[in-house]
């Protein structure tokens, strides 16, 4: 499975690194991000994790394999286990095989990659841009199905120049059938699979809407969670997988039953996230900088606070932007330090010792909207932000605080 990764979520500068964050240099502490896993290595330049979840998965392929290569190759004995954790790295090698193909082509179409990380259900691509065309998004989403089918070809060759029933044998039959299913699996037309998303790509074509194309790819995403659960505990007890009814005991219901439920609930999950960022990306237009600005006043320096705020509520503006003796600003004053202040106070604080020196990241210009503005914030985070005009002239104060409610707002207005 696949899934973009573009939460532009405007909290405290709009990023997934709070105020005082260290910057991305791709060496985090002992090879971890939050949340990421531990850092694998850099192909293309983008950095691959692996889950912790994947330790767990890889001891069940591990058992699981191990119990089949004793029915197949009763000689190996204990050693089967090897064999069986050489076949887990190399089933998820295969996954990053399959996430890297839609690495490389989102890199193709100039979209960033934020990280690949391999988890418990396969592995996932965090592409942080929606592509700008309907065949782009085909292509994208075609390409890992696509290199999996190609890896389980090639595992189908290389099945015939060894013996069967032979260690390599079994291995590489083992690898056609475990990429043949990935293939298989991820061609299903729902949301999040990649599956979903060529359906996506394709109503998107027909109505000339993304948003068309995701309803429709969710919805029929969240069928599939459904059928999931109901319909593969089903297969089981019918025999239709391979075993015969009276040879299914009640282990294997039961666990046929709890995989079935977490699939269901990767998927159906997977579909509503989809639905929402999507709702997100179409609403993201709505955050103008210009239209959530607040009026300031600039004040110099030593002016007290009480005086400060005397000549905003004339001026009917709630922003003070603090200026040296030429009017160019140096700072904001904010709006948190304010109230922390007692009234009484007021007339013997100075509004610069409750301002933030402004840097060039929290000028932003007047009419920057959407996703530009979002990443603008993102890059600097801030309470705060300078509004400008082209010419450099001060417009108002942009809080952060705003940005939050507008976004909350907009994404609470239903699609049109």
């Amino acid at each position: 499975m696949d899934e973009s990764g573009d939460s532009k979520r405007p909290q405290s500068g709009a990023g997934d690194e709070g105020p005082g964050a260290a910057p991305d240099n791709g060496k985090s502490p002992r090879g971890r991000e939050p949340g990421g896993g531990i850092l694998m290595g850099r192909p293309f330049g983008v950095p691959v994790y692996v889950a912790p979840s994947w330790f767990l998965v890889a001891a069940l392929i591990t058992w699981v394999f191990g119990g089949q290569l004793d029915r197949v190759l009763p000689e190996l004995g204990a050693a089967r286990y090897l064999v069986s954790l050489f076949f887990a790295v190399a089933f998820y090698a295969s996954v990053l095989v399959h996430e890297l193909a839609h690495t490389v082509a989102a890199l193709s179409f100039k979209l960033p990659v934020r990280r690949i990380q391999l988890q418990f259900f396969g592995g996932v691509s965090e592409i942080e841009k929606e592509t700008e065309t309907p065949g782009r998004e085909f292509v994208l989403a075609f390409v890992g199905p696509l290199l999996s089918l190609v890896l389980s070809g090639l595992f189908y060759v290389g099945m015939q120049a060894v013996e069967p029933g032979t260690v390599p044998g079994v291995l590489l039959a083992g690898l056609m059938i475990s990429n043949l299913i990935v293939a298989g699996f991820n061609l299903l037309p729902g949301l999040p699979l990649d599956g979903g998303r060529m359906l996506r790509a394709v109503v998107w074509k027909i109505t000339g809407r993304p948003m068309s194309g995701t309803v429709a790819a969710a919805w029929v995403g969240r069928a599939l969670a459904v059928t999931v659960l109901i319909g593969l505990p089903l297969l089981t007890q019918t025999g239709a997988l391979g075993n015969a009814p009276e040879e299914v005991d009640g282990m294997d219901t039961v666990t046929d039953a709890l995989l079935a439920a977490i699939l269901a609930a990767i998927i159906w999950t997977g579909a509503g996230n989809s639905l929402r960022m999507a709702r997100l990306r179409e609403h993201l237009p709505e955050l103008r900088a210009r239209n959530l600005t607040r009026r300031a006043v600039p004040v110099e320096s030593a002016t007290p606070l009480s005086e400060a705020l005397r000549r905003a509520n004339e001026a009917g503006a709630r922003a003070l932007v603090v200026v040296d003796g030429h009017g160019d600003p140096t700072g904001l004053v904010r709006e948190a330090a304010i109230v922390g202040v007692p009234e009484h106070r007021r007339p013997w604080v100075a509004v610069s010792g409750l301002a933030q020196d402004l840097t060039d990241g929290m000028r932003v210009p007047a009419e920057l909207a959407g996703e530009p503005l979002l990443d603008k914030l993102r890059a600097t985070p801030a309470t705060e932000y300078l509004v400008v005009e082209e010419t450099g002239e001060i417009y108002g104060v942009l809080s952060a605080a705003d940005v939050e409610k507008a976004f909350v707002a907009a994404m609470a207005r239903p699609t049109a």
